[in-house]
């Protein structure tokens, strides 16, 4: 008679799997307990690890932060494409003006921008990994729109991307203004008054 083989246990969450959770835990710390609360011991307990399994993934807390940051705000950097590109611009930064001032995100990036005002490498890796990343998904959606038709075809539209992300950031890192339909409204109209050409893609 064979003897069947035991069926072998579960294997240990690794890789991608084990990041993910890591990334999570510190996301749902940082909304419970502000900056303040936060340290990789503190993120290992929520976690169930140890503090060396975070420590070989992420050299400090900054660059933990920075990785949460990413893995909620990239899903949501997409902007439609309606073929009415305020329309898309306006929805897009309502949602994100939301984002930037509530957990978990809101906290978790205002840390890591205190963190980079002293860390010359950290503020390094913040722009080319999160704030190139807004700024290009603008500057792709509107320069779409510019070769629909919607935007000034001769106008170059890097610096105009810049500025709308920038005005966003500006109010949520700096100004008690709110990012709200006004600020959003206001900041578009002057946008499509100084690059519109009045026409829409057909759909």
């Amino acid at each position: 008679m064979t003897n069947t083989p035991a069926t072998p246990a579960t294997p240990r969450r690794r890789g991608a799997a084990r990041t993910d959770e890591l990334l999570q835990a510190t996301l749902d710390l940082a909304a419970e307990v502000g900056y303040a609360g936060l340290s990789i011991e503190a993120v290992g307990r929520r976690a169930g690890v140890g503090k060396h399994t975070i420590y070989r993934r992420w050299p400090s807390l900054p660059d933990l932060l920075l990785d949460a940051l990413s893995r909620v705000w990239t899903s949501g950097l997409d902007y439609r494409d309606t073929g009415d590109v305020r329309a898309d611009l306006r929805e897009q930064f309502l949602r994100s003006g939301l984002a930037l001032t509530s957990p978990p995100i809101g906290p978790v990036y205002r840390a890591v921008i205190a963190e980079a005002q002293a860390d010359s490498g950290l503020r390094a890796t913040l722009h080319e990994r999160f704030l190139v990343t807004v700024e290009q998904s603008t500057l792709d959606r509107i320069t779409r729109a510019q070769h629909a038709g919607e935007l000034s075809a001769g106008a170059n539209l890097e610096f105009a991307a810049e500025v709308l992300c920038g005005t966003l950031y500006y109010r949520s890192l700096l100004s008690t203004r709110p990012i709200d339909e006004a600020a959003v409204d206001g900041l578009l109209d002057m946008f499509m008054a100084a690059y519109g050409t009045g026409s829409r893609t057909p759909r």
